[in-house]
């Protein structure tokens, strides 16, 4: 993992543009799983990847829906699936939501927020992305090479 300092919101966004560009069409749905604190910033990160996709709706974290899907432009994903699993108690909840059909799309690109409460049911291939707090203006984000 490279974690790469970001300063403020340009930057972050910046690093959110250069994941994106980095992604690959695949042959199920690209999952990508942001852990870290509260306030580290994942939502932050999520809003930037669906502002660059075209998303321009207000994105929030569906922490008490669950779940949001957003319409986005993008050459091989059509679906945007922001997840915020932090008030699931297991893999199996989030299975009742249908989410092993969402990742057999090769369209969905999910995002998951608090990947390590839904562990088990994630693929061996999502993208884990870290997020540390480092002051109030400062993070420190951890990505996977892809």
């Amino acid at each position: 993992m490279e974690k790469t300092p970001s300063k403020n919101l340009r930057q972050t966004k910046e690093i959110a543009k250069n994941f994106i560009d980095k992604l690959t069409e695949k042959k199920e749905a690209t999952i990508v799983g942001l852990s870290g604190d509260l306030g580290s910033g994942k939502t932050t990160f999520t809003k930037f990847i669906a502002s660059l996709l075209g998303v321009s709706e207000n994105v929030t974290s569906p922490t008490f829906v669950i779940e949001k899907i957003y319409k986005i432009k993008h050459p091989f994903f059509r679906r945007l699936v922001h997840i915020d699993a932090y008030r699931l108690e297991s893999a199996a909840e989030l299975e009742k939501l249908g989410f092993r059909e969402i990742i057999k799309n090769k369209e969905n690109l999910v995002i998951i927020e608090w990947p390590e409460k839904v562990r088990g049911i994630l693929p061996k291939d999502t993208y884990i992305i870290k997020f540390e707090y480092t002051n109030p203006n400062n993070r420190k984000i951890s990505l996977p090479k892809i």
